[in-house]
């Protein structure tokens, strides 16, 4: 029985290494992409293409009076928010959390961020510009605090609006509500293509972790994609 044992122990260590050898690969994680998305039959006859929801298109204008569009980001992953400069609520909170993140990716070029005021009848540039200094942000092609207003587009809050919804957070005026406007602390994570990958509580801690945890895990897609593009 142990001569048996002796024999069979190497054998069964052999399997065990080639059956590991030659497992296939698990892939690697990916994150969702968030929102509706369209099936497209192909003229080919091929299969179908699948067409994800991305950001709408944006014009705004930040902090060193720039204007800012969708083509800002391309390229780069950011994270969005929705905030007001008079906010005596969640605000302060939230984008505490926000410059947690800014502050870990302050000198990687593929992260930038985008906090959108929703009050733009008082969040002129200045405002905007004295807002990213009290929170230590110097560098505004990093992190955009952005209006839809410096424009004089008299729909501008409306325009903001919708933008919110297409991001996922809830954003409107309440006259009950402190300071005269209702929103949550909604992060959005989005990709180099515009898709919104993740959507985190910036007031739960545990959903600010996740966000520092997915984050990578979409960089590293991205940088992927980049390298499969260069090696075409």
């Amino acid at each position: 029985m142990v001569l048996f044992n002796r024999l069979l122990l190497p054998a069964l260590a052999a399997a065990l290494l080639t059956t590991a050898c030659t497992e296939a690969p698990k892939e690697a994680v990916r994150l969702p992409i968030m929102g509706e998305r369209d099936v497209r039959p192909r003229a080919d006859g091929g299969p179908a293409d699948t067409v994800f929801a991305t950001v709408p298109r944006f014009r705004l204008v930040d902090q060193a009076g720039q204007t800012i569009t969708n083509q800002t980001f391309a390229g780069r992953a950011y994270v969005a928010d929705f905030f007001f400069a008079t906010c005596p609520g969640i605000c302060p909170k939230m984008q505490g959390e926000l410059l947690k993140v800014y502050t870990k990716y302050a000198t990687d070029p593929r992260v930038a961020f985008l906090s959108h005021t929703i009050d733009p009848a008082h969040d002129s540039i200045s405002v905007l510009q004295d807002y990213a200094h009290r929170l230590d942000v110097r560098d505004a092609a990093r992190w955009h605090f952005a209006t839809t207003g410096a424009h004089g587009e008299p729909t501008a809050k409306d325009t903001v609006f919708q933008l919110a919804q297409a991001y996922f957070t809830a954003a409107l005026p309440d006259k009950q509500a402190p300071g005269g406007f209702a929103h949550n602390g909604t992060f959005a994570l989005v990709d180099d293509q515009g898709h919104i990958r993740g959507l985190y509580d910036s007031l739960n801690p545990k959903e600010v972790a996740r966000l520092f945890t997915e984050l990578p895990i979409l960089l590293a897609e991205i940088d992927g994609r980049k390298k499969g593009v260069a090696g075409k």
